[in-house]
């Protein structure tokens, strides 16, 4: 276990085993009152990273942050060698947003069985949208957000709501778990031009970042379309994709705020996935259906 002081005044200590986890989170208060929240990352942090820690720590009085890039989330082909690894410089935003303890492990700590023999599924819900394009993703994500939750024991975790459909999950976990955690969602953070920040879009080409603004575009015309109806908003954003040959689509989605239907009034969420080049984004916003 080291501490890193990456700000000054901020000291950050930084645990990569079981052992050093307990030991940090003993010493930092955690079972004497004080209230755990954690955010769970897989590193490569950004502003949309602080916008989760300096909410998490509004809501606690220890903050913990997860860096640990989980193989079980990604599928065959998809960009577990080359996932950014950023370590220095997530400790260094990690000190100037407030965390306390940083659970920085090995797949080894996390997962002492290669591959596990326990994994949590997600349902229907986790074959759909991303599952659906990505199968097998979220029962990585529930089994790693299971073991993380075991380990810290936080009062309250926080997840972005650009990844909409695993927080749904998360949740979802929680309740049929009888889990003793507070979920919160925390708004997507953007670019001023209206791209959601991302550790992928650091991959982008000048013109291929070009072509991704077409996602929030596209979410936002079906956002003021919502008087219109959920054939509206579909048609709306629709518009928006055909005119950037750029981006190709995964799926665009209309459904209520739990995934589970496609609503035809009221609350509900445009979600959209789509590959720019070789790189794949995700995005979503709430809509209003008349």
């Amino acid at each position: 276990m080291t501490t890193s002081d990456p700000d000054p005044g901020a000291a950050v200590t930084v645990a990569s085993t079981r052992a050093e986890l307990r030991k940090a989170l003993t010493e930092s208060g955690a079972g004497r009152g004080a209230r755990v929240a954690l955010v769970p990352t897989m590193g490569a942090l950004h502003r949309g990273h602080a916008a989760l820690f300096d909410e998490a720590r509004s809501r606690a009085q220890l903050l913990v942050a997860s860096v640990f890039v989980n193989p079980l989330q990604f599928g065959a082909g998809e960009d577990l060698s080359r996932y950014p690894r950023t370590l220095d410089a997530d400790l260094t935003l990690c000190g100037q947003h407030g965390v306390d303890v940083v659970f920085a492990p090995s797949r080894d700590v996390v997962y002492p069985v290669w591959p596990p023999a326990v994994m949590v599924d997600p349902g229907r819900l986790g074959a759909v949208l991303e599952g659906a394009s990505r199968p097998g993703h979220f029962r990585g994500v529930l089994t790693v957000v299971t073991k993380l939750f075991g380990l810290v024991a936080p009062d309250v975790a926080v997840f972005g709501r650009k990844d909409y459909q695993q927080l749904v999950l998360i949740d979802q976990l929680v309740a049929d778990l009888f889990m003793p955690v507070e979920v919160v969602g925390a708004e997507t953070v953007r670019e001023p031009d209206g791209l959601a920040l991302s550790s992928r879009n650091r991959y982008l080409s000048a013109a291929e970042r070009v072509s991704a603004l077409a996602l929030s575009r596209a979410l936002l015309a079906g956002q003021a379309a919502g008087p219109s109806g959920p054939n509206g908003v579909l048609a709306a954003a629709e518009a928006v994709l055909a005119s950037e040959p750029g981006v190709v689509v995964s799926y665009l989605s209309l459904r209520g705020t739990d995934l589970r239907d496609a609503p035809s009034s009221g609350e509900a969420r445009l979600l959209i996935a789509a590959k720019v080049g070789t790189v794949r984004l995700i995005d979503n916003l709430a809509v209003q259906l008349c």
